[in-house]
């Protein structure tokens, strides 16, 4: 029984990560316009996906448990370019590549750095999520920023704190998903709140 509620929970999970960022992308582009979405926000989730996807890898776990990481990564890096070319920013693309791609070479130069790393990666995706919702507030404005993006993310973090317990129950690995969750709930209703507001006007 088990197993098969596992199967359904990653495969479900890895469905939704595909598409997780298509209806952003989707907001951004037709709209021709990046209103709403922090790039501090995008590129601190953007940080914490990195350190989560070494880390799973450094620590040998199941490939089941991470499979979307690559995924979710490639998505934010095309919304990432996407809102740098909104925001007439394009030439800081190549700085943040030459960043990313160190990052992604020093965390498991010792294996004090990867722990260190996985622990802070928590307060980093945190960081992403408080970004994105002091983005909101300041501007009272949802913009172009997709609940539908938000509620999958909400979803996906539910999945993996099923799938965490039953494979790996690493305490680091389910902090971060529970923390997420709430996150990306808060996000999902403030971005339906301002949504509403501005129907309302």
């Amino acid at each position: 029984m088990a197993l098969t509620v596992l199967d359904v929970a990653h495969w479900s999970t890895w469905a939704v990560c595909a598409v997780i960022k298509l209806p952003q992308l989707a907001a951004v582009l037709q709209a021709g316009s990046a209103r709403g979405l922090s790039v501090t926000s995008l590129l601190l989730e953007l940080a914490g996906f990195i350190v989560f996807l070494r880390y799973q890898i450094y620590y040998g776990y199941p490939l089941q448990t991470y499979l979307e990481y690559p995924i979710i990564i490639a998505q934010d890096v095309i919304l990432l370019l996407c809102i740098l070319h909104f925001f007439g920013k394009m030439k800081r693309a190549l700085f943040f590549a030459v960043i990313f791609w160190g990052g992604w070479y020093m965390l498991t130069l010792r294996k004090w750095i990867i722990d260190l790393a996985m622990n802070l990666c928590t307060f980093i995706s945190a960081a992403s999520k408080l970004v994105q919702l002091w983005c909101l507030w300041q501007t009272k404005d949802s913009g172009q920023v997709s609940a539908l993006t938000w509620s999958l993310s909400a979803y996906t973090c539910a999945t993996r704190i099923f799938t965490t317990v039953v494979t790996t129950n690493d305490l680091a690995v389910l902090i971060r998903f529970i923390t997420m969750l709430i996150l990306n709930i808060w996000v999902t209703a403030t971005i339906l709140h301002y949504r509403k507001t501005k129907k309302t006007d």
